[in-house]
């Protein structure tokens, strides 16, 4: 059987996935539009601010958030297949050139930044990449299937439920990370000798489901898809002159007041010390007596 997702808004993916709907041209290139979410780096020291009302920026690091960099590198891979483009897209304020730039140093093609500041909820983020989803067309867009920031896994599911595409999150693969198909950069999306469906293998909790998507299609990449290249000088130095295009959500018609509201962050509660005992008894009367486990 196929697992329930956290977040899922949609009854189950295979439903959605076997309802093929027909295309009426082969699919001689593909156009792959993928996302790059500005994140904290994990490594920085995260502190919140002391009324709660969100975190201390200042001397923080930010990085693309590592699921999508696996979508940047899997939409290359099938690029390099199959021909075609990769289209990168990120929201915020101008320092989301930098993941952009990333991307595009990677080997997208282009880029599109949606310039803006205030508080975005994931409704109001799906509803901006609608936007630039039907403006550009792509065949299969890719995301991240969370983001480490807020790990919501909210967005993609969103996407596809707004454009009425079929989906498949949590997007995996058979071989392994170690594997020769992956030392080839052998993509782990399959599309269709007629481009008309693509070939998911997604994780669910007692392995792994393969499921056949109708294209266009929303694609969620989980970590084991597979190892993101790394950024090259030529390839950083090209990235200077590829085009970023610069939309705004009111160029979109798009009204992302945030429907949910933060109300208060907290740090979690700081770890007693650890202890060293004499015994296998002594640590046996300390789980039960003390830490009530056993």
């Amino acid at each position: 059987m196929l697992s329930r997702e956290p977040d899922a808004y949609y009854s189950s993916p295979f439903a959605r996935c076997v309802n093929i709907r027909a295309r009426t041209k082969e699919m001689d290139a593909v156009k792959i539009l993928v996302t790059a979410k500005r994140v904290e780096d994990p490594e920085s020291k995260i502190k919140v601010k002391p009324d709660g009302s969100g975190i201390v920026q200042e001397g923080l690091k930010y990085k693309m958030n590592p699921f999508d960099e696996i979508g940047v590198e899997e939409g290359l891979r099938l690029v390099a297949k199959h021909t075609g483009e990769v289209v990168v897209v990120s929201i915020g304020g101008k320092e989301v050139q930098e993941q952009l730039r990333q991307a595009l140093a990677m080997g997208a093609q282009r880029a599109v930044w949606v310039n803006h500041t205030g508080p975005l909820d994931q409704l109001g983020i799906a509803g901006l990449l609608q936007k630039v989803v039907e403006k550009e067309k792509p065949d299969i867009v890719v995301l991240g299937k969370q983001s480490i920031d807020d790990d919501q896994n909210q967005v993609g599911q969103y996407l596809a439920e707004f454009l009425g595409w079929s989906q498949a999150t949590f997007a995996s693969k058979v071989e392994s990370l170690e594997s020769e198909q992956e030392k080839n950069k052998v993509p782990a999306l399959a599309v269709s000798a007629d481009g008309k469906s693509v070939r998911v293998v997604r994780e669910v909790d007692n392995g792994l489901a393969t499921l056949e998507c109708a294209l266009p299609a929303v694609v969620t990449t989980d970590l084991r898809l597979n190892l993101p290249r790394y950024t090259s000088l030529p390839g950083i130095m090209k990235a200077k002159s590829k085009p970023i295009e610069e939309l705004t959500p009111q160029k979109l018609g798009v009204d992302v007041t945030p429907k949910i509201q933060v109300l208060k962050m907290s740090s979690p509660p700081p770890r007693k010390a650890g202890i060293k005992v004499a015994d296998v008894a002594a640590l046996v009367d300390k789980l039960h007596n003390e830490a009530k486990v056993v």
